[in-house]
Formats: C-alpha cells, sequence, structure tokens
C-alpha cells in the first residue's frame, strides 16, 4: 500500500470543512443549511480520505471527487450564496480543491484492467 500526500490533504481538507462554521464568522448560525453542509461534507471528506490511506481504491476518489462537485454547486441549491457570502465561498474553494486533489490522483494512478 502506498501513500499518497494527496489523501492527507483531502483529510486536512475534511477537518477544515467540519470545523469552519466554528472558526467563520461568515456563517449566520451552527444550526442552518451552511453548517450542516459543513459538518455532514467535512465528515464525509475526511472518511473518504482516511478510507483511502487505509486502503487506496480508485472508486474512493471518484466519490471524493462527486462531493467536490456537490460543493460547489451547494451555495446555489440549498440557497445561502446571497445570505452567507463567507460561507459559500469557504464551500466553493474547498470544492475546488477537493476535485482537484481527486482528479490528480485517478490521473495519476492507472485503472485496473478488466480480465475476461
Amino acid at each position: 500500500m502506498k501513500t499518497r500526500w494527496q489523501d492527507w490533504v483531502m483529510l486536512v481538507l475534511g477537518i477544515w470543512l467540519f470545523f469552519s462554521p466554528f472558526w467563520m464568522a461568515s456563517y449566520a448560525a451552527t444550526g442552518d443549511a451552511a453548517a450542516w453542509n459543513s459538518y455532514i461534507l467535512g465528515i464525509a471528506v475526511a472518511a473518504f480520505a482516511i478510507a483511502a490511506l487505509v486502503n487506496d481504491e480508485r472508486w474512493e476518489e471518484w466519490v471524493e471527487l462527486a462531493l467536490g462537485i456537490w460543493l460547489v454547486i451547494a451555495p446555489f441549491v440549498l440557497g445561502f450564496w446571497g445570505a452567507e457570502r463567507g460561507a459559500a465561498w469557504n464551500q466553493i474553494i474547498v470544492g475546488v480543491l477537493v476535485g482537484l486533489d481527486a482528479i490528480w490522483v485517478l490521473a495519476a494512478t492507472p485503472g485496473r484492467e478488466v480480465r475476461a
């Protein structure tokens, strides 16, 4: 098993995402959609990063890519773009970083061949 530095970056991003509602004043309340999205996605990103550290599989990177895409569109879908700009930008930036990290790993690791 090879540990990739990208998995450690993903873990840090997940931890940041989970705790950012407590650290950033731009989250209006710790119980609104922006905060809950940060809590849930922070746990998910960190969990898949840990899974990738333990057992590196390509599907974990695909899930992280999907989580990154959700983080980019969530401020608009959940409707907190206008009211909580700082929280929205935080999630968009983290989402882009998560997505780029996942793409980097997917591009760097060749797919497994399917045997007939």
